[in-house]
């Protein structure tokens, strides 16, 4: 069969290492003769799965015994609403900026709980941009941003100085770059950008963020509950998490620093071809172009099917833009080689040609 290029913005590729052991795990997990879907959380071949997992975790973002680890589920939009439950206090405001649908969607679901400040917001440009020009109240409960815009094509390359707990949906970039993960008290990310599959979310927690949480939430929604037990007060989605597990250690054994430059080159060369082709153009403001979602138009709408088809034809899979944008999108997460750009670089000048 012919490689086929994944751009998909999500459920995303992964390292063929992941999928791999996933195929042996199916079949024989850790010497079990039972199959990963079949086995008991609670047997010691799994219980070691989610150490491992949560220790590669602060391992590779370099974050110390101050910080817990957790695999839920619900997706990133559950955390939407567990984040003011367990943080947002009576009398107290949350401070959020806006800078797309899932940040929206936080803002949304947050002022059910408590008082919301929209500290700036990019909406007046279609989320074109990322806000930089304001400022965090230092009484603020906590700061809440989205460091990248799957849907627009926006990335933070930047996050403020504040004494403000700092939370961030990380859900599509996480891992894809150095960063200092000990300037956030919160991070979540649902697993299916750069991590693994859908079916579980990492939330990693500042143990002194984490003492401020109210005790009066819902069991199956309060943090302290997950962490006390060990991800497992439920049953987790153990296939998701294996993979995650598989995942992380190929990051590991790439290094962040290295992942970064991965990445950097990949975006880059889409970028690159987008400002010269005639027929494309970029649809967000330069300093803040996304590495992992590159958002595109073809510069007469008519052509957008058509390339579209001449992509498909050519193996190049996942490239139709969100529904609520449209376009095109890219989307070059850790696990995408830079041959698959090249592969994209190639079918656009080879379409431009075609039209000259």
């Amino acid at each position: 069969m012919n490689k086929v290029h994944n751009f998909s913005a999500g459920p995303a590729i992964l390292p063929q290492s992941a999928i791999d052991a996933s195929i042996q795990a199916l079949q024989n997990f850790g010497g079990t003769g039972l199959s990963l879907i079949e086995v008991s959380h609670r047997g010691k071949e799994f219980e070691a799965v989610v150490a491992e997992a949560c220790n590669l975790v602060k391992e590779i973002l370099n974050l110390g015994a101050d910080y817990e680890v957790i695999f839920l589920q619900g997706g990133a939009s559950l955390q939407f609403d567990m984040i003011p439950m367990n943080f947002l206090a009576p009398g107290k405001t949350a401070a959020y900026v806006n800078t797309g649908v899932w940040a929206s969607r936080a803002i949304k679901e947050a002022k059910m709980f408590g008082d919301v400040n929209v500290l700036a917001s990019s909406e007046d440009n279609n989320f074109s941009y990322i806000p930089k020009d304001y400022s965090i109240p230092a009484d603020a409960a906590y700061y809440h941003c989205t460091s990248n815009n799957t849907i627009y094509g926006t990335e933070m390359f930047a996050f403020p100085e504040t004494n403000v707990p700092m939370i961030c949906d990380m859900s599509s970039d996480i891992f894809s770059r150095p960063f200092d993960a000990s300037k956030f008290d919160m991070i979540y990310a649902g697993a299916q950008k750069n991590m693994g599959p859908a079916g579980t979310t990492l939330v990693i927690l500042k143990k002194s963020f984490l003492e401020k949480a109210n005790a009066k939430v819902p069991t199956m929604l309060n943090y302290k509950i997950h962490v006390e037990n060990g991800s497992m007060y439920n049953t987790p989605s153990v296939f998701a998490i294996f993979v995650c597990m598989h995942t992380l250690r190929w990051i590991k054994e790439i290094g962040l620093e290295a992942m970064g430059v991965r990445n950097k080159a990949k975006a880059d060369l889409l970028y690159a071809e987008i400002d010269r082709n005639s027929m494309f153009k970029g649809t967000v403001a330069t300093e803040d172009r996304s590495r992992m979602n590159v958002n595109f138009v073809l510069t007469d709408k008519s052509h957008e099917e058509p390339f579209l088809k001449f992509c498909s034809e050519r193996n190049l899979s996942g490239l139709k833009g969100h529904r609520s944008v449209g376009g095109l999108r890219a989307s070059l997460y850790n696990a995408l080689e830079i041959e698959s750009v090249q592969a994209l670089v190639d079918a656009m000048q080879t379409y431009e040609k075609l039209q000259a």
